[in-house]
């Protein structure tokens, strides 16, 4: 049974800070790169950060770099999104993504966490 649990999505005031958690079960979770990716309403999925199996590399879309690292803890099979300085712009689902090494091609998706930065 493979799950990727996410967790950590609020409500917050602009220039506030959330970090999302993401869990995954019922797979080799160090055999996986991990990133997270975020919809917002009647937009495209994009992805927002990336780390690969050990956390050697990482790589982030423009509109996040500084903002909002991406991290990883294989013992605990937890990846994180540590978001700072959050904008209006950053409201969205974000889901969380793991992508095989041994398999090209296969990914697993969690069922997403909603943002919402507000005044």
């Amino acid at each position: 049974q493979v799950q990727l649990v996410e967790s950590g999505g609020d409500l917050v005031q602009p220039g506030g800070s959330l970090r999302l958690s993401c869990v995954a079960s019922g797979f080799a979770f160090s055999e996986h790169a991990m990133s997270w990716f975020r919809q917002a309403p009647g937009q495209e999925r994009e992805l927002v950060a990336g780390i690969t199996r050990f956390g050697t590399y990482t790589n982030y879309a423009d509109s996040v770099k500084g903002r909002f690292p991406i991290s990883r803890d294989n013992a605990k099979n937890t990846v994180y999104l540590q978001m700072s300085r959050l904008k209006h712009d950053d409201t969205a689902v974000y889901y969380c993504k793991g992508s095989s090494w041994q398999t090209p091609g296969v990914k697993y998706w969690g069922q997403g966490t909603q943002i919402t930065v507000s005044a």
